[in-house]
């Protein structure tokens, strides 16, 4: 499970790369959508320009207090005119900004989703589903967060800023100048502390992702982790990641906290002394009280403004970085990639496999070879099966055929042509699989097996399940086909869920067939039924079982023997057994002390 320091360290070395610049990579998402942000741009200037005239109409209400009533009557009318049409802008922007975000979130999640379904086995390998599952949501949210409000925020505050300057400029030059002299004593703080609030918000994220990553992990195995009693443990290991999330937090909390007071105070501390010296100007008759009024308005603006940003920076430092590790996302360069002109397969495909001298290691284990040196010629409509102890190479095989992977050596082809110059969404519609662990979807027993071929008809479903030995218990199911099978079939058994599978394959009808351990969840009734369906399934197909028990792989045409990544031996099941070998061991092994088990 994933546990605490691999985070921290990442954490570290992203948040040396963490600046503002990184949230230009959400421009090509924003591009569509010019309409919106001019929009929004014009809803935003108009209601910082309405906001900075209040303090005009309120110098007018204090210089003219004594004067006629009527005219006072106007000047409080246009105060609410100006309320009215500040309001309406309000709405506006919220309305548009918020579009914006949804909108634009909704493309980056399809984006990153669109990016990673795609992407080979050897990139999982370096990252856990939950790591990826907390990109796609959390730090979505934030960027949605940032679209949607705190951008907008930003803007009109930065507008808010320049034009109060400039009008508290017009006010009084004096005082303006004295509220400049403030300035450098609070950016200080922003740029010191910024730093720090940067690197803690990374590794707050980066925490969040690990206990999603944790979490992930325990539940899609909690049967395994309830069968052991390893709950206390998960529970113990999940805190633990929790908690360093939170402790992250905490310190990014207060940081920021503290930026926000020290700003805040300083803001208004040089408030405060600039409306102490402009009291004194207006006894003095330098300046009338409404001026007074009207530049302490605008110094206030400004300095909430200011305070405003200060808390703003904090979240645009978080999207930031969530912005990066969804670009990382983006930007993945798979292992496995589609040649730039792929070759087309000629039609119909016969079928034909062949393996030429293949050598491969799993990223994850480089030191053991996972096949060493193999060559294997399939010819079609040839049923081979691959027997052996476990890991001796026969699912890295079938992973092999389906390019999941590429060899350092060698290569496979279909038909004469070398996988890597296909297309891999080409050469897989050709290919049907049944694998060891079968997975079912959160969805009908229907839709299940309609994965196999999107555009079958409820006849070609019913038969497929038949031609599985599906049918009769899908049928006794309380909705039959349409009943929902629950998250990973949990509703099912697993013999079930393999004649799902297998119906799935069959359904697809396609010349190749790939059986990995395709009968090893079911009872003897069941395997006979299912195998007899295989048989069929077979016939003109060129089909490669991997099979532990040797009772499915007797009527194979050929069956390789693999041991240590090599071909130990090949031949059919009775020369295989004359020959004396690994196999007739492992045959011995079943064929009689398996029977005498039973």
């Amino acid at each position: 499970m994933a546990h605490g320091n691999p985070a921290t360290a990442v954490a570290q070395d992203r948040a040396k790369s963490r600046r503002l610049g990184a949230l230009g990579a959400l421009a090509p998402f924003l591009a569509p959508y010019r309409g919106l942000l001019v929009g929004a741009g014009l809803a935003l200037m108009a209601t910082a320009a309405i906001s900075l005239t209040l303090p005009l109409a309120v110098r007018r209400v204090v210089d003219n207090f004594n004067a006629d009533g009527g005219l006072l009557d106007r000047y409080f009318a246009a105060a609410l005119a100006i309320a009215g049409l500040l309001a309406i802008g309000t709405a506006l922007r919220y309305a548009l900004v918020t579009r914006l975000g949804e909108r634009v979130v909704a493309d980056i999640r399809k984006a990153v989703f669109d990016r990673v379904i795609g992407l080979s086995p050897v990139f999982y390998e370096k990252i856990m589903t939950g790591e990826v599952l907390s990109r796609i949501t959390t730090d979505t949210t934030l960027i949605q967060s940032v679209i949607g409000s705190s951008v907008s925020i930003a803007l009109r505050n930065i507008l808010m800023m320049a034009g109060g300057l400039v009008l508290m400029l017009l006010t009084s030059a004096k005082l303006t100048g004295m509220v400049l002299l403030i300035v450098p004593v609070v950016v200080v703080p922003i740029l010191t502390l910024g730093r720090r609030l940067r690197t803690l918000s990374r590794e707050n994220q980066d925490w969040i992702a690990a206990s999603s990553a944790n979490a992930a992990e325990a539940l899609s195995a909690v049967q395994t982790v309830q069968a052991f009693t390893h709950e206390n443990i998960s529970r113990a290991a999940f805190g633990d990641v929790t908690e360093k999330s939170f402790d992250a937090a905490r310190r990014r909390i207060w940081v920021r906290a503290a930026m926000t007071a020290i700003v805040i105070f300083l803001v208004f501390s040089g408030v405060v002394g600039v409306l102490w010296m402009g009291a004194w100007d207006v006894r003095a008759g330098d300046m009338s009280a409404g001026a007074l009024v009207q530049f302490v308005i605008y110094s206030v603006m400004v300095a909430g403004a200011v305070a405003a940003l200060s808390e703003i920076f904090g979240e645009l430092q978080r999207a930031a970085g969530a912005t990066e590790r969804l670009v990382e996302l983006l930007q993945t360069e798979d292992a496995v990639q589609d040649p730039p002109g792929p070759r087309t397969l000629p039609a119909p495909v016969r079928g034909e496999i062949r393996l030429e001298n293949v050598c491969f290691h799993y990223p994850s284990r480089p030191s053991v070879a996972a096949l060493d040196g193999v060559t294997l010629d399939i010819e079609p409509g040839e049923t081979v099966a691959l027997v052996g102890p476990s890991g001796a190479g026969k699912t890295t095989i079938v992973q092999l055929i389906q390019r999941f992977y590429d060899p350092e050596a060698g290569q496979v082809l279909l038909d004469g042509a070398p996988l890597t110059a296909l297309s891999r969404d080409d050469f897989r519609r050709h290919i049907a699989l049944v694998p060891q662990d079968p997975v079912i979807f959160a969805a009908t027993a229907r839709e299940n097996i309609r994965f196999g071929r999107p555009d079958a008809t409820a006849p070609e479903i019913e038969a497929a399940a038949r031609a599985a030995a599906a049918h009769d218990f899908l049928t006794a199911l309380p909705d039959g086909y349409d009943t929902y099978l629950g998250e990973r079939g949990v509703m099912l058994s697993g013999g079930q869920k393999q004649r799902i599978a297998i119906a799935r394959a069959i359904l697809r009808d396609a010349p190749v067939l790939l059986l990995d351990e395709a009968t090893s969840a079911l009872d003897a009734e069941s395997e006979r039924a299912v195998q007899a369906a295989v048989d069929r399934l077979a016939e003109g197909r060129t089909t490669i079982i991997v099979a532990h028990r040797l009772a499915t792989v007797k009527k194979a045409d050929r069956i390789v023997v693999m041991e240590h990544g090599r071909i130990a031996a090949i031949g059919t099941h009775d020369a295989l057994v004359a020959e004396g070998g690994l196999y007739a061991r492992l045959a011995r092994l079943q064929f009689t002390d398996g029977i005498a088990a039973e």
